[in-house]
């Protein structure tokens, strides 16, 4: 089994936002792979499915980005799901917009959501899937920045983003992580 974890903060108010990347993804692996979303448990909303011969639980934790890994703690401990299984989708300020890089494991940096995963879980070893949504103007604040909604001019490239994240997580699922971080890196 897998659990891909979309991060994101819930609410009307931080739909389309740069920090609900994660939520996006999830929400599009779903529609891709006809997986309805519609439980709640864990802290989360999430659905379960297949994606070719695995089972696989969608997830967007309802905790708020900071608090994470309160949700992924109970889903872990509840399915046991082993480590190297737990797909977790991210935002990223240090990566070039609309680039994907996954990463096998790894520490926080300046990301709170996965501060919160690393803390809870009391390990950094489960992969993540990293999507770049540019890097804050020097006049503006950290949080105000990956709170705020894309730019028309960034829709297109952010949406294309989105997919090629989809498409790197199936070819997890389906084969290995080495050779979708071959294909997609």
């Amino acid at each position: 089994m897998y659990a891909v974890i979309g991060l994101g903060n819930p609410g009307k108010k931080y739909e389309k936002t740069r920090h609900n990347i994660g939520f996006n993804t999830v929400d599009l692996l779903a529609s891709r792979n006809s997986i309805e979303i519609n439980k709640i448990k864990f802290k989360s909303v999430y659905g379960r499915g297949q994606i070719g011969n695995e089972n696989v639980l969608l997830v967007k934790p309802q905790t708020y980005m900071n608090n994470s890994g309160i949700s992924i703690l109970e889903l872990y401990k509840y399915y046991k799901i082993p480590i190297e299984n737990i797909l977790v989708i991210v935002d990223d300020i240090d990566i070039d917009f609309a680039d994907i890089r996954i990463k096998r494991k790894g520490s926080a940096g300046t990301h709170n959501g996965l501060k919160s995963i690393i803390y809870h879980l009391e390990r950094d070893d489960f992969p993540r899937i990293k999507i770049g949504i540019g890097s804050p103007p020097p006049e503006w604040d950290l949080a105000d920045f990956v709170t705020s909604k894309f730019q028309k001019k960034e829709e297109k490239l952010i949406q294309e983003a989105v997919e090629i994240a989809c498409e790197a997580i199936e070819t997890i699922i389906r084969k290995n992580i080495d050779i979708a971080m071959n294909k997609f890196n």
